[in-house]
């Protein structure tokens, strides 16, 4: 059962998605100055809108909201439809701001065809949001393939590395053949649904018993896509090259966004709950394998981009034993930590960015003595380390404490490797932070380097703030997902 909910019978959702749509159009039209400022208050425009929407959501209740839905193709029952609940909703405001963090960190670096960077970012965040929000099949799928055209362009014009086309392509490559098992799985359910038409809408989906065979086929192939996307071990091998080759703004949004492991909790999971009990052991497996790979391969690098790559695969991977945890804290802690990444990944490479464009490379050997020409840049970046190791009192710990108690709870030796994991964590975050910021100045660019500005000291403060609020009071998200997710949870009951 849903509830439609729109203010005063404007439909939010739809405005809120097409908002970015328009602006990404008009503003190819504008001057550098103008198209950045247009853009900016596009994102500040719509997170006002999000805003109102989260103010209108019932959190007590845990079905869809907000219900926006067109017929699109009758002749196969596919409809536009777009709604939220519990899972969703705080993603479309930190999608924003995200967005809004992305184009002031840009705002004084980009100047190479600025009109058609801003208009990709605002394409971006369109498919982005689109993807939270949209509860029909046909309607996520196009969203999701929509954001392929924007990040090709984005790493392949402002990439950092000279590997940038390169970088891009294989990134293309990957989500294309990523996609292929996605649409075939939403093919699939839509015909073994009724007797009489397709079905594409996530609601009636979600009420069907489908035979095992097809159950353990829908959720493989939804498995192997998402899991591209996330990226889960083995398959994570553009993220790094990505946070290499790209801009810094662009790693922000595909280490801050886990649009794939959304896309596991959405839909592989509870549209195929029997196949997903049976091989519970598989993400348990992937996700030790992330944990672990991630970890060990991180303490190994030299350079801040690569190391923050390879730890969000490792962090992603504790997220994956949630989701295997088949509890209810196991998947609140996953969403607390999908909603961690967009604030705490996502202000690291930003920080890093800045950076690379003060002093041209953030590997370690450049480095040093950063505290003392750049204390605020220093400061904030040890904060979110701290965040993303899981301290008490910022957002990460209330996530890692759920998610680490569920494995222990359903995988007790995945979760003693979780344990492990987070200690390893924090010695390679120590190890490059000393070398990188610590000691004294031995690089000129670091002893002429300028501190964080304005625009940017508003950014991350903005970011540390939330951290550290929801750090000190999460029941803020927890009150917000909890009906959402006692119910996704009940998928899975005998």
């Amino acid at each position: 059962m849903t509830d439609t909910l729109t203010l005063q019978g404007f439909p939010l959702l739809t405005l809120i998605i097409l908002l970015p749509l328009f602006a990404s159009v008009i503003v190819i039209f504008l001057d550098h100055k103008n198209s950045r400022l247009f853009s900016l208050f596009t994102f500040v425009l719509n997170l006002f809108l999000s805003a109102l929407m989260l103010s209108q959501f019932d959190a007590s209740n845990p079905n869809f909201q907000m219900i926006d839905t067109a017929q699109w193709i009758s002749s196969l029952n596919i409809h536009y439809t777009l709604g939220v609940d519990g899972i969703s909703v705080l993603f479309v405001p930190l999608t924003n701001l995200l967005f809004i963090g992305v184009v002031l960190s840009s705002w004084t670096h980009i100047k190479k065809q600025s009109n058609l960077y801003y208009s990709m970012l605002l394409l971006l965040a369109t498919a982005s949001i689109g993807i939270f929000v949209a509860i029909d099949t046909v309607s996520f799928f196009l969203f999701w393939e929509l954001t392929l055209i924007p990040i090709y362009f984005l790493i392949s014009l402002w990439g950092l590395g000279p590997n940038r086309r390169f970088a891009a392509g294989q990134y293309t490559l990957f989500m294309l053949v990523g996609g292929l098992p996605i649409l075939i799985a939403f093919v699939l359910l839509a015909v073994n649904g009724a007797d009489t038409q397709y079905i594409f809408n996530y609601t009636e989906l979600i009420k069907q018993t489908l035979p095992a065979d097809t159950q353990t086929i829908i959720f493989l192939a939804l498995l192997l896509g998402f899991a591209v996307k996330t990226p889960i071990f083995p398959f994570h091998s553009w993220l790094p090259l990505v946070a290499m080759e790209g801009p810094a703004g662009v790693a922000a949004i595909m280490t801050g966004m886990k649009l794939g492991a959304y896309g596991l909790l959405r839909f592989a999971m509870p549209l195929a709950p029997d196949a997903t009990a049976s091989f519970h052991w598989l993400l348990a497996g992937l996700g030790v394998m992330g944990m672990l790979y991630g970890a060990i391969v991180a303490i190994r690098q030299t350079n801040l981009r690569k190391l923050l790559a390879y730890a969000s695969i490792s962090h992603v991977g504790l997220v994956v034993l949630g989701l295997a945890s088949l509890n209810l804290q196991g998947i609140q802690g996953t969403v607390f930590q999908l909603l961690n990444f967009t604030l705490i990944a996502s202000a690291l490479f930003m920080l890093t960015g800045f950076l690379h464009h003060r002093l041209g490379s953030t590997d370690i050997r450049t480095l040093g003595g950063i505290a003392v020409t750049m204390p605020l840049l220093t400061s904030f970046f040890f904060v979110f380390g701290l965040a993303s190791m899981g301290i008490p009192g910022t957002s990460g710990f209330a996530a890692e404490l759920l998610l680490i108690l569920s494995v222990l709870q359903s995988h007790m030796g995945a979760g003693i490797a979780a344990l492990v994991v987070v200690v390893i964590g924090a010695s390679y975050f120590l190890k490059i932070y000393q070398s990188a910021f610590l000691g004294p100045v031995t690089e000129e660019g670091v002893k002429n380097a300028i501190d964080l500005q304005p625009k940017e000291l508003a950014i991350v403060f903005t970011f540390v703030l939330i951290v550290i609020i929801i750090g000190i009071m999460p029941e803020l998200v927890l009150n917000i997902i909890e009906p959402t997710t006692e119910q996704w949870i009940l998928n899975f009951q005998p």
